[in-house]
């Protein structure tokens, strides 16, 4: 390594994300943004120089040495070699835009750069401009990506300043040093207040209640929402929906919002396998949901600081009300569960372990779910980039294992969207399943009207 090369030591979350890189399942985020007018290439790149690049993982590589792995600044780095420029083919409407993103999301990101790129796409409904932002997983969470669109965006916060990378540990000692202080410091808290080991014993309790629950999930049911992967990928979204309308079926059924788009989202799976003439009668297929753990004044404004829990989805429920409660039920019942900061530092302590035992963990929570599914609640303002307008926003989050099916939910300026990216051999068409969601929400719309009159 040249000496004059800055290193920082990657989190162990961080790591097990880069690890988690399959051919048939990259571990990217990947992000659209459709603007409502061209974009000027030229001031987009000014824009990225000034804010993006602020954040100084953008400039870095993960890099490893002798099991450990590292942030690495790139010596060669270059903003050309990150952001491109595509025309879409005629007409050059969503279905080519859907295409292209198919095609970029089946493809990995080089290795041996900063893993990311930005695809300015012209031309699109021949008036309009679409960007298309791949990141991968070890950089940054969904939370964290959305706070650096708000710093890119016109009115949004400023991006942090550049600071100076931390010095290179030696080897495993800090991770030792840091240990040792922990111990000893809870010892010395437990002499002063010997109560508190009564909440450590509940936590460590919770933690063993987590581990046997996860352990003893049974394998998911077999549908052509799984199956084995290929490496093409295939993405779809539906058009935006009133935010305000979906709160309004919330309030007439005296649900969350979350419940509402949740069980949509299961009756949209449903119809899909309705379609394909599947058995649906008391099908349940649980979901896994990323939840946010980050703190609201984060030193570190990029990394992964999320946790899993595994939701339950009604998908043999018929009924779009019943539908909705059972949904509530669940997500009830996972209210005050510890899944997420169990599987949290579940993944923390396996990017700190040997890659094979890693891989069966991943394996393992893989086989218990058939989607990710991420419900982020977005800016409520409409954003401008480099001067244009944002009409629509979508991203979605990595499937990791054997998992085939991604989900996404945004709300942003008062709409939903709702897209989906799935295994192009398993899920051929996820279009007629977002198709399908904005269908569940106006038969949700008219059963909340009916019991509103009633």
């Amino acid at each position: 390594m040249n000496a004059a090369t800055r290193r920082a030591r990657m989190s162990g979350v961080d790591t097990a994300w880069l690890r988690m890189e399959r051919p048939t399942n990259p571990m990217m985020i990947t992000g659209v943004l459709v603007l409502k007018a061209r974009l000027d290439p030229a001031r987009l790149k000014r824009l990225l120089r000034v804010r993006l690049l602020a954040f100084e993982r953008f400039r870095q590589r993960p890099v490893g040495d002798a099991g450990d792995y590292w942030w690495e600044d790139d010596p060669d780095f270059d903003l050309e070699r990150h952001v491109h420029r595509v025309a879409l083919p005629r007409p050059g409407g969503k279905p080519e835009l859907q295409d292209l993103v198919s095609d970029l999301a089946s493809t990995p990101l080089d290795a041996g750069r900063p893993m990311w790129q930005l695809h300015l796409v012209e031309g699109y409904r021949r008036t309009r401009s679409a960007l298309v932002l791949r990141v991968h997983h070890c950089y940054a969470d969904g939370a964290a990506l959305m706070q650096v669109l708000l710093a890119l965006a016109a009115a949004g916060p400023k991006a942090p300043t550049r600071g100076q990378a931390s010095a290179e540990p030696p080897g495993w000692l800090p991770w030792l040093g840091e240990l040792t202080r922990a111990s000893t410091g809870l010892f010395f808290e437990l002499l002063q207040h010997p109560g508190k080991l009564i909440g450590y014993a509940q936590a460590g309790a919770a933690a063993m209640e987590e581990s046997v629950r996860l352990l003893a999930m049974a394998p998911e049911p077999r549908t052509r929402l799984r199956g084995k992967l290929g490496l093409s990928k295939r993405v779809a979204w539906c058009e935006p929906l009133p935010l305000d309308a979906v709160k309004a079926v919330g309030r007439a059924l005296e649900c969350t919002l979350n419940d509402v788009l949740l069980a949509a989202a299961a009756g949209a799976l449903r119809a899909y396998l309705v379609a394909h003439h599947d058995r649906v009668q008391g099908l349940e297929i649980r979901v896994v949901v990323p939840v946010n753990l980050r703190a609201a004044q984060a030193a570190e404004p990029l990394g992964n600081e999320f946790g899993l829990v595994f939701l339950t989805l009604p998908v043999g429920v018929a009924d779009p009300v019943q539908r909705v409660r059972a949904v509530h039920a669940h997500m009830q019942a996972l209210r005050h569960s510890s899944q997420p900061l169990f599987t949290l530092g579940l993944l923390d302590v396996a990017g700190q372990s040997p890659r094979l035992l890693q891989e069966q963990l991943v394996q393992l929570l893989g086989s218990h779910a058939t989607a990710v599914m991420t419900n982020v609640p977005g800016p409520r303002r409409r954003l401008r980039l480099a001067g244009v307008e944002i009409e629509q926003p979508m991203f979605w989050v990595p499937q990791a294992g054997d998992i085939a099916l991604g989900a996404s939910i945004l709300s942003y300026a008062g709409q939903v969207q709702f897209g989906l990216m799935a295994d192009a051999g398993t899920v051929r068409d996820p279009e007629r399943i977002a198709a399908y969601f904005a269908g569940e929400i106006g038969r949700l719309q008219e059963a909340a009207a009916w019991t509103g009159s009633g």
